[in-house]
Order: structure tokens, then sequence, then C-alpha cells
């Protein structure tokens, strides 16, 4: 009897972790920055046998590739469940643009370029843009908006999670200066990287895009008006606002909406 239990065990504990997604620790040596850039990679047991689509999740100021296992610790799950594979780049804080002043602070051209080119040559990827999105809280929202607006040949889908889209609002704050100089000695810089200067390029339906904000958030301003300037500009797009502050409770809750809308968008196309 104890050992038909044992046996019964084993045979649970294996049909638990027979498909289960594995989480890849990884660097990738980049030139555009001059270093070795961690990344998490988060891959579905299905990636063995078939190409996944693939969603790029963008850290914010002062986070790390670890952020996003961090606030959603069931990614993992999702990603079995749903057949993607996640890919969390250490974005430092660079804002996820190529700086005009600092040579090794090139993380478009990683983002967009090195990251994707890496992600499709060495996983089973379905590597057409309308199978890659790119979401991101914070900082990455603005990062994951712009590099799809800069990019729109690489990526189909993006998102903005609690986004700092509107980088002259912030101006001085949270290390945009060395990368930019200051806004009133270098206005090129600031428009040619911003999500907001980027909309009057954009034209509709290139990309699907999805942004939402908690209305308690101190950048909720930011995404009212992106949603008000894409409105104007003809551009369509989904605009949630929820309760909800700029918190890891708000973005455990968030990435699930963007997830879903990233996974009607791949079956669309």
């Amino acid at each position: 009897m104890i050992k038909q239990i044992q046996l019964i065990l084993v045979f649970l504990l294996l049909a638990i972790t027979a498909d289960a997604a594995r989480i890849d620790r990884i660097e990738i040596k980049s030139e555009a920055t001059n270093s070795a850039i961690k990344v998490v990679v988060i891959v579905p047991d299905v990636e063995k046998t078939q190409n996944c689509p693939v969603i790029y999740l963008l850290h914010g100021y002062m986070g790390n590739q670890e952020l996003w296992l961090g606030i959603k610790p069931n990614l993992p799950e999702i990603a079995d469940r749903e057949g993607f594979i996640f890919v969390c780049p250490d974005g430092k804080n660079s804002w996820y643009i190529n700086s005009p002043i600092d040579k090794n602070s090139q993380y478009e051209t990683f983002i967009s370029a090195e990251l994707v080119d890496f992600i499709d040559k060495n996983y089973r990827t379905q590597t057409d843009r309308n199978y890659r999105a790119i979401t991101g809280l914070s900082m990455g929202g603005h990062g994951a908006l712009f590099n799809a607006m800069c990019h729109p040949d690489v990526f189909g889908a993006t998102g903005s999670m609690s986004g700092a889209v509107d980088i002259h609002s912030i101006n001085g704050d949270f290390g945009l200066i060395p990368l930019l100089g200051k806004l009133s000695e270098h206005p090129e810089n600031w428009n040619k990287n911003s999500v907001m200067k980027q909309i009057a390029t954009l034209k509709n339906g290139v990309l699907a895009i999805y942004i939402d904000c908690g209305v308690s958030d101190f950048l909720f301003e930011m995404s009212e008006n992106l949603n008000k300037s894409l409105r104007q500009k003809g551009i369509d797009h989904d605009y949630t606002t929820r309760p909800g502050k700029h918190d890891a409770d708000y973005w455990n809750n968030s990435i699930d909406y963007h997830i879903l809308f990233f996974k009607k968008f791949f079956e669309k196309k």
C-alpha cells in the first residue's frame, strides 16, 4: 500500500513538472551598449516543438530584469498556458533610447535590434512582427511605445502601464539630463526621443496599442494626454483607467489585460 502511494505521488509529480515553463537567465553581449546585458527569458514547454509569439516586458526606473517576475510570479504558468515567450531585459535607467550624449547608452538599438535578433536566433519564435509585442511599466511604458513607434517593422503591438510617456513634463528628473542634456539647451534631443512627439509620424492601423493607468497614479495625467493626442491624430487604440496607484499591485493586475490584448492581436494575425 505504501509503495502504491509512493508511485502515485511520483506520477503526480511528473504530471506537474512535465509541461512546465523554464526560466533562462542569460547575458547578451551588446555592441550598442558596450556591455553584457542580463535578460530573463520565460520559455513555455511548447517551445520545444513549435514556434511561439514573444512579448517583451520592460521595467521601470531603478528596476532590472528580475522585476517582472517579482511583480507577477506566475508568469511561467501564463507562458505555458498561452504558449508565449516572455523576455525581460535589464534596461538600467536608459529610458530605452539611444542617448546622443552617452555613447554607451544605446538601448533603443539594443532592444529593437540586438535583443530581438538574439531571441529569434536562440529560441523557437514566430519571427514575424505580427507575433511580437512590447509593453512596460512607468519608464518601460515610455520605452515600449517609443521603440514600437520607431520600429513598427519589428513590433506589431505595444502597450504602456502607468507610462512616463511625456519626458518633457519630467524634464530634469529621473536621469534624463545625462542622457539628453538640458531641455533648454538641447530641445532637439528631447523631441527626437519623446513618445508624444512620435505620434505625429504614426499612421493609423500600423500598431495595435493598449494603454492603461491607475486613476490615483501620479503619472495619470500623462496617460490622459497621450490618449487625447492619439484620438486627435485618429490613431485607433485601447485606453483603460482603473482604480490604482503607481505600484506593484496595480501592475500585477494590469499585465493580465495586456497579455489578453496581445493574445487577441496574435490570433487575429
